[in-house]
């Protein structure tokens, strides 16, 4: 068992409390069972007698549900710093360059990308991520995508079929979607939970996309789908018909978009990837729009190696306020509740009685200061189910 007391801003996200969307309790205390769960969490004057003697004092530091990021890239070979450098000095980001990393990904052994996914998890975990969803989609043949996905596997719970992401260069669309629909995907669902697809220039039309999310369905797959990323399109909408569980990017939204996912009353969540904007030299999406009009917004990394190297949920938020039209709370909720419900969970990004015990400890008395000191490490400690995993709680 594990108790917390001395905390200065105990994020819930629990509605239950009645505190706003965040369940914001001040001078709390938070207690973790021995079943990893959440025993306890509100105000330190009601925390029961009997775990008052096993408490720890944690200073008067903020502490917040653990950052769910519902969209990562982590399985592939090799980095794009070339191109990146390129993109800075003026060429347009375009899908094209994943073939690049393709070709690294291939000639890439289990052992290399192993130990790459790992290490940008662990420094993922370091940030405050306790769950992260991460893709397949840099291997474009059965062989490749099924050991990318076995690599996921090892780091994740929350893995994606990405056959989607490009055309190969050695394939013509409709072979290749129909190999992606038949032997692709039958190697690959055993090894996954979700199956996304990048609908968009340069990568799949809204027809092709449909097929494969049919098939994925078809297999017991949830669905996912890259949308409006690099123009306009009918990615969101093609989401919406098929009930996916987030529609990733929402870049380029007009109005039918916007009250398409707002219809679905959360089922279909719009998940904002501000470090991609920001890495591309790109249009931010506007989330106001979107929460207004009663959309579920979720917030994640989008590491990949191409549009967005990051693992930072922290800089995520800051990007979400200072360019988005966010209030820091809105982006808080966004990067835990929000991406649970992109994952559509319940047992994480909260830290509601039942809920698991996966939080964060930070160096400041709130997470405002996540917004309001971009860059800086504010992360102490890292919980998950209870266990520190990362920093140390001086």
């Amino acid at each position: 068992m594990l108790v917390l007391t001395g905390i200065s801003s105990l994020v819930t996200n629990d509605l239950t409390l009645e505190r706003g969307k965040l369940g914001v309790v001040t001078n709390a205390a938070l207690v973790v069972g021995d079943d990893n769960k959440i025993a306890f969490a509100g105000e330190a004057a009601n925390l029961p007698r009997e775990f008052k003697s096993n408490a720890i004092d944690i200073n008067g530091r903020a502490l917040i549900p653990g950052f769910v990021d519902s969209h990562t890239h982590l399985v592939f070979g090799g980095d794009r710093a070339e191109e990146f450098e390129a993109r800075m000095a003026g060429k347009p980001y375009s899908a094209g360059g994943i073939r690049t990393t393709v070709a690294a990904t291939r000639n890439s052994n289990d052992d290399v990308l192993v130990a790459n996914a790992r290490r940008l998890a662990n420094e993922a975990l370091h940030t405050g991520t306790t769950t992260l969803e991460t893709k397949s989609g840099y291997g474009l043949s059965v062989v490749d995508e099924t050991r990318s996905l076995q690599v996921a596997n090892a780091i994740t719970s929350e893995t994606t079929f990405l056959g989607a992401h490009v055309v190969p260069a050695e394939s013509q669309i409709n072979d290749y979607v129909d190999l992606i629909c038949g032997e692709m995907l039958e190697n690959c669902a055993p090894h996954a939970k979700w199956i996304d697809v990048f609908c968009d220039r340069g990568a799949f039309e809204v027809d092709h996309a449909r097929a494969i999310l049919k098939a994925g369905a078809n297999a017991g797959l949830g669905l996912r789908i890259h949308a409006n990323q690099l123009q306009h399109g009918g990615g969101v909408q093609l989401g919406v018909e098929l009930g996916v569980a987030s529609c990733d990017h929402c870049t380029h939204l007009d109005s039918a978009d916007i009250s398409a996912l707002a219809d679905t009353k959360g089922k279909t969540v719009a998940t904002l990837l501000p470090t991609a904007e920001l890495c591309t030299r790109s249009k931010f999406p506007d989330a106001r729009r979107l929460i207004d009009a009663g959309v579920t917004v979720a917030l994640a990394s989008d590491c990949n190696p191409g549009s967005s190297y990051t693992t930072s949920m922290p800089l995520a938020i800051s990007l979400a306020v200072l360019n988005m039209n966010m209030t820091c709370d809105e982006a808080v909720w966004s990067a835990t509740a929000g991406g649970a419900a992109a994952l559509r969970r319940t047992d994480i990004g909260n830290l509601a009685v039942g809920s698991q015990g996966d939080f964060t400890i930070l160096n400041s008395r709130s997470h405002i200061h996540l917004a309001y000191r971009p860059g800086v490490k504010l992360v102490d400690a890292v919980f998950v189910r209870g266990q520190l995993v990362a920093g140390s709680l001086r």
